[in-house]
């Protein structure tokens, strides 16, 4: 499937609003029916939250969060031609002074800002590279999650988290939701 064209903020000030998609099979943008589950499930913890979107592809999921009443959004990308997409669907909904854009690697990015704090943090990699794990090994080992945030991570349905390790801020699995070939996990920190 090729992905590309437009999407949509479905909720909050910038309702309806158009994204533009990154063109190509490299970006998978999370579909309207799983990104209003996702705020469903979220409900008022977007509310003045400050949003970490790693591989943010098109900048889906943090314009939805800040239409929804997100203070700020920080999103990070590795690809060129996402973030030139990103930047262009920033500047069509004119929340500039909202976002921060980065063109850098998830890793890198957490690795070089260890004291950047974070209410909500989606996670959304390429499937079946063992990103999503690798990434909450990082966030269970840093104190970029705040004590109850949460992350949200997008894997496919076959694949599998595990946050039983013993960590400085351990992370429990709050809820489990499967759409079509999207399984949508629900992490909490739960600081003792």
């Amino acid at each position: 499937m090729k992905f590309g064209g437009y999407m949509r903020i479905i909720a909050g000030e910038m309702r309806g609003r158009i994204l533009k998609a990154v063109e190509g099979m490299m970006t998978r943008p999370t579909s309207d029916k799983v990104k209003g589950a996702i705020f469903n499930v979220l409900g008022d913890r977007v509310q003045d939250a400050r949003v970490l979107d790693l591989f943010s592809g098109t900048g889906n999921l943090a314009f939805e969060a800040l239409s929804r009443g997100a203070r700020e959004a920080v999103l990070v990308e590795k690809s060129h031609n996402a973030h030139n997409v990103i930047r262009e669907n920033m500047d069509r909904l004119g929340i500039g002074s909202k976002t921060k854009v980065l063109l850098v690697d998830a890793f890198k990015y957490l690795e070089n800002n260890p004291d950047e704090v974070f209410n909500l943090i989606f996670l959304d990699p390429p499937y079946h590279k063992d990103l999503a794990a690798k990434s909450l090994a990082v966030l269970s080992c840093s104190s970029n999650l705040e004590t109850n945030g949460v992350i949200i991570a997008e894997t496919a349905k076959d694949e599998q988290l595990d946050v039983t390790d013993n960590t400085s801020h351990p992370l429990e699995v709050r809820k489990i939701s499967l759409y079509g070939d999207t399984k949508v996990w629900y992490i909490q920190r739960m600081d003792i």
